[in-house]
C-alpha cells in the first residue's frame, strides 16, 4: 500500500495543502496542491494536479463567515477522495516558531501543544494559523500522526554570539534572543546545492531567500550560523509590507510623541511599510520595477542596497563567501534584483553572467571568472516538510 503524506501551511487566510505519495525510499512524490483562500472574506478552494492543471475548485462568495474549521474539513474531504489508490498515514504543519529547545521536527502530543501555545507572543501573526489545523484535523482524523516542522529548527545551530542581543541576561534567559526563520526553505536549499556543487555546499555560503516575506542566511558547512532574521520575522530586509531593521527608538517615538497605540504599531509595521510604504504604491516588485514612478525605483533600490549589504555582513559572519544563492519569488524570478545585487557586491569576488541571469531556466548564473559561485535555486518547503514527517513516521515503526 502506498503512503499519503500531507502537508499543510497555513496562515491568517489562507490554507495550503500539498498532497504526496511515499513508495518507499525515493523522496515523496507530489500527488496534488491546493489551497482555500480568502478565508473570512470570499472562500475560495482550488486543488491541482502537480502540472498545474485544474482539478477542482469552489467558492462560497456569499459565506465570508465560513469558519476555517469548516473550510478546513471540505478540504480534507477532498483530499481523502482524491488519495489514487494511496493511504493517509501521517500529516506534516509548517510551524513558524519553535522556540530556543526544538533543533528537529517533533511528534506531535498534548505536551506540545502546550509549549508551542506558549510561543505565540514571539509569532503572533503566524503560530496561532500555524497551530490551528492541528486542532482541526484531530478532530477530524483523531488516530493521524502529526508532525510539527519548524521554521526556526535550521538556526538552532547558529553560535551563542550569533543569537544574542545586548540585553540584561534575565531578557535573554526568558527567551528574548535571535531565532531566525525561513529555515525549511534554506535547508532544502543546503540540500539541494550539495547534490548539485558538493564542494561549494561544504563551504561558505549565503542564501537569500526574496519575497513578500525575505531574509537571508549564513550556511558554513551545512550549517546555519547567522539570519537576518531575529527575534521575530520582521527584523533584516526590507520585504512586501514589513520593515526590516528598524531603530528600537523609532518605536519609542511612535508610543511616545506620535501616541500610537501597540496595535497601531504592530499594523505599521507589518503591513503598511517595506516595499508598500516606501513607494506608495504597491508591494509587488513586479509592478515596481515595471513603474516610472520615482517612489518605486527607490523602493527597489533600497531592497536591494540592503540585500547586498547583509551580504556583506553575513560573509564576515562567515569568514568569506564561496557560494550566492538567490531563492523564492522575487530571488528566483526577478533577474534585475539578482543583477543588482550582484554588481553592488563585486568586491566580494562576485561577477555575473548577464546572459544567463537572464535566462529563466539557467541555475549557475555566475561568470566563469567569478570567485563566488551564484546560483538561482528554487526552494519547495513543502517537500522538505514531506521528507521530515516521513522520517518520524519511519522513527515510530522502529
Amino acid at each position: 500500500m502506498r503512503e499519503g503524506i500531507l502537508v499543510i501551511n497555513a496562515g491568517s487566510s489562507s490554507i495550503k495543502f500539498s498532497l504526496y505519495v511515499s513508495n518507499g525510499d525515493d523522496s515523496p512524490l507530489l500527488s496534488s496542491k491546493g489551497q482555500v483562500e480568502g478565508i473570512n472574506v470570499a472562500p475560495h478552494f482550488i486543488a491541482k494536479s502537480p502540472d498545474g492543471a485544474v482539478l477542482a475548485e469552489d467558492r462560497w462568495p456569499d459565506e465570508p463567515g465560513l469558519s476555517h474549521e469548516a473550510l478546513f474539513k471540505h478540504m480534507i474531504g477532498w483530499i481523502e477522495s482524491h488519495l489514487d489508490g494511496a493511504e493517509l498515514k501521517v500529516a506534516g504543519h509548517r510551524v513558524v516558531h519553535g522556540g530556543s529547545q526544538y533543533s528537529h521536527p517533533m511528534l506531535i502530543n498534548d505536551d506540545l501543544m502546550v509549549e508551542l501555545e506558549q510561543l505565540v507572543p514571539l509569532a503572533p501573526l503566524h503560530q496561532p494559523h500555524n497551530l490551528a489545523p492541528i486542532r482541526a484535523l484531530a478532530k477530524v482524523h483523531p488516530g493521524l500522526p502529526q508532525v510539527a516542522c519548524f521554521d526556526t529548527a535550521f538556526h538552532r545551530s547558529n553560535p551563542w554570539v550569533s543569537q544574542t542581543f545586548a540585553l540584561p541576561r534575565a531578557l535573554t534567559g526568558e527567551g528574548v534572543k535571535r531565532y531566525g526563520f525561513h529555515g525549511l526553505s534554506y535547508e532544502y536549499i543546503s540540500r539541494r546545492l550539495a547534490k548539485l556543487a558538493p564542494a561549494q555546499a561544504r563551504g561558505r555560503v549565503a542564501v537569500a531567500h526574496l519575497g513578500s516575506g525575505a531574509s537571508m542566511c549564513a550556511i558554513k558547512g551545512g550549517k546555519s550560523v547567522a539570519s537576518t532574521m531575529g527575534f521575530t520575522a520582521l527584523d533584516g530586509l526590507p520585504m512586501g509590507t514589513r520593515t526590516g531593521t528598524l531603530d528600537a527608538g523609532v518605536v519609542l517615538y511612535l508610543l511616545q510623541q506620535k501616541g500610537m497605540t501597540a496595535k497601531e504599531i504592530e499594523t505599521l509595521l507589518y503591513k503598511q511599510s517595506g516595499l508598500l510604504g516606501v513607494s506608495g504604491l504597491n508591494n509587488d516588485m513586479r509592478v515596481l520595477l515595471e513603474s516610472s514612478e520615482p517612489h518605486a525605483a527607490e523602493a527597489v533600490e533600497l531592497f536591494t542596497y540592503r540585500i547586498a549589504r547583509e551580504l556583506g555582513s553575513l560573509a564576515a559572519a562567515m569568514g568569506g563567501l564561496d557560494a550566492l544563492v538567490f531563492t523564492a519569488g522575487i530571488g528566483e524570478h526577478s533577474p534585475p534584483v539578482r543583477a543588482r545585487v550582484c554588481h553592488l557586491s563585486e568586491w566580494l569576488g562576485i561577477r555575473l553572467d548577464e546572459a544567463a541571469n537572464a535566462d529563466g531556466d539557467a541555475e549557475l548564473i555566475s561568470a566563469l571568472d567569478s570567485k563566488v559561485a551564484v546560483w538561482v535555486i528554487p526552494t519547495d518547503e513543502e517537500m522538505m516538510i514531506a521528507e521530515h514527517t516521513r522520517e518520524v513516521l519511519w522513527s515510530l515503526r522502529d
